[in-house]
């Protein structure tokens, strides 16, 4: 004879557990809020012309290489404009093979209005890939998708029109080009 199973109720906990490996029901801090899942919005694709590397050397830290930017573009569905030559990024290669960026550039609008923007971020290359990444002509044919090239980004101006830039945060994900490197950036909502 069959004889039907019992099955205890399936609460939020249970189900966290099942479709996503989870016990929130014994991890959950009561003070903890659902505040849901992140959102974002495309703000812009930049394209960042560099110069040649300055080689600053090992340090305490990693080997430090300033990336100087020596132009570009950007644009996107609010704003596009140029890549301001002088800036650029001081970035830090652990000894793991990560690096580590610190970037600063200035960009210029279409309207002629200044944006500073800043970002750190990470930038994974399995080790595998990172021959095919020194090697200057294929560097920039390499899919995107094998490395790990992420950002985080804040914007500031002065610019009336582009005041709500500075209350924003933006993530976004790089890859090599020829002659310099692209990110795109999205506004987290």
């Amino acid at each position: 004879m069959f004889r039907a199973r019992s099955f205890p109720p399936l609460t939020k906990h249970t189900a966290d557990r099942i479709l996503f490996g989870v016990d929130t029901e014994r991890m959950q801090d009561p003070r903890v809020k659902d505040v849901g899942k992140l959102e974002t919005e495309l703000l812009l694709d930049v394209v960042i012309d560099l110069n040649a590397p300055l080689h600053i050397g090992e340090g305490p830290f990693g080997r430090r290489v300033v990336f100087g930017a020596a132009g570009g573009t950007f644009e996107g569905p609010q704003l596009h404009g140029e890549v301001v030559a002088g800036g650029g990024d001081w970035a830090l290669f652990r000894p793991d093979g990560t690096m580590s960026l610190d970037v600063r550039l200035t960009l210029r609008t279409h309207d002629d209005a200044l944006l500073h923007l800043t970002y750190g971020g990470r930038w994974v290359t399995p080790p595998e890939l990172r021959a095919e990444i020194a090697d200057p002509g294929r560097r920039y044919e390499i899919d995107p998708a094998r490395y790990y090239f992420r950002t985080t980004v804040l914007f500031e101006t002065g610019a009336a029109r582009y005041a709500w830039l500075n209350d924003i945060v933006c993530v976004g994900s790089g890859y090599l080009i020829d002659g310099g490197i692209a990110y795109r950036l999205f506004r987290v909502l």
